[in-house]
């Protein structure tokens, strides 16, 4: 019985411990949203004297959905810019299209990289070249796969000179098809926010940072002054590493909810998310077992178990997990609104944590089975991949 007791105390402990802390997650994203500002209500650059913008765009095998997501650029309602598609060893038709749009277009240049350089993820030496041959006073880097309506370059730059800023990260809405896929989405959406905290990017004596691979724009003098792609050519973290970059060497971020005006298929089918992860989640762990491991303990005790002691438990340490069981909902549906997620996909937050903690071991155990890890046809050693840090 005395054993039993202790066992019930220890659970109590640990849900009064989690209430708290889900508490102060909840008010967090609650204040730290009111800080945070939509690229929608931010009025578009008057006038046609515009800082010329250069659109990088790095594709391999992009096929499927590049035609669209091309032509919503070089629709921007933007008085001076370009676009620079780089085709990237593309074994499909992406380099056929990219050159069938330049043929209509004169504002798409494309140029079509045939090796890769050792030291480089095949990605990131595709954004070095493109930004290497940009014209533009500001450099948007940009993923294939990104729709955007016309009005959002004139937005940004607007928000960009106004307030003076080196680097403007913003948040697509990102839409992935069917329920494993869509828990957890809703799951890494809220813990990506509170990891990043993208309400504390601004300001310079914070060491929070963060990018967006559909939205990164750069001032080109920023850009060259931090050494380019070259320090993180290793990172498959390629976007928030540039953040991260950026200011480190003092220039000034800023970030914006852009999910009323910009969108992205993050991945088409569960199956094809499985296999895209694979490169970077251990990579967001600093390729780190203990890391990994104590990441999935945390988000079992938290995540939930909770949801279990609904049913496990009775008294006061029921009603206190059904307290944590709406905190959390709270928590996340509260994060949800601002991404553009739909909230009610937070009601399978334990199945959407469950499934991070399985993608998570998975990409551990093939990162290390494999010696390192295998994205778009090229293989990088574990490591040189650890090797390149900031």
């Amino acid at each position: 019985m005395r054993d039993s007791e202790e066992v019930n105390i220890l659970l109590l402990v640990v849900a009064v411990a989690t209430l708290v802390l889900t508490l102060a997650a909840a008010i967090e994203i609650s204040l730290g949203a009111r800080k945070l500002a939509h690229l929608a209500d931010i009025p578009p650059l008057p006038g046609d004297v515009a800082p010329r913008v250069s659109v990088v765009i790095p594709a391999c095998n992009e096929e499927r959905g590049i035609a669209e997501a091309l032509q919503s650029v070089l629709s921007q309602d933007y008085p001076d810019f370009e676009v620079i598609a780089i085709d990237d060893r593309s074994t499909d038709r992406t380099g056929a299209i990219l050159e069938s749009e330049a043929a209509r277009n004169p504002a798409l240049r494309v140029i079509h990289l045939r090796a890769l350089p050792a030291g480089w993820l095949g990605k990131n030496h595709a954004l070095q070249k493109g930004a290497e041959a940009a014209s533009g006073s500001l450099i948007l880097f940009t993923d294939a796969d990104v729709v955007m309506e016309p009005s959002v370059l004139r937005r940004a730059a607007f928000y960009m000179e106004s307030n003076r800023l080196d680097h403007l990260a913003i948040a697509p809405r990102a839409s992935v098809p069917g329920f494993l896929s869509n828990a957890f989405l809703a799951v890494f959406a809220t813990m990506f926010a509170l990891y990043t905290k993208p309400w504390k990017v601004s300001d310079p004596k914070s060491r929070h940072h963060i990018g967006i691979g559909a939205f990164n724009l750069v001032r080109a003098e920023a850009w060259r002054k931090a050494g380019g792609h070259a320090p993180i050519a290793m990172r498959p973290d390629d976007d928030l590493s540039l953040g991260k970059l950026l200011k480190l060497h003092g220039f000034r971020p800023d970030f914006l909810l852009g999910t009323e005006l910009l969108t992205v298929e993050w991945y088409h089918s569960f199956a094809e998310m499985r296999r895209g992860l694979m490169k970077n989640l251990f990579s967001a762990a600093g390729y780190s077992i203990p890391a990994v491991l104590l990441g999935c303990v945390f988000q079992l005790v938290f995540l939930v178990w909770p949801f279990v002691a609904v049913f496990a438990t009775r008294g006061l340490l029921r009603d206190v997990n059904l307290a944590v069981v709406a905190a959390l909902w709270m928590a996340f549906a509260l994060n949800a609104g601002n991404m553009g997620i739909r909230r009610w996909w937070c009601l399978a937050l334990p199945a959407g944590s469950l499934i991070g903690i399985y993608l998570m071991l998975r990409a551990m155990a093939m990162n290390l089975a494999d010696g390192g890890i295998e994205w778009r046809g090229t293989r990088y050693s574990l490591a040189e991949l650890r090797a390149n840090r900031l």
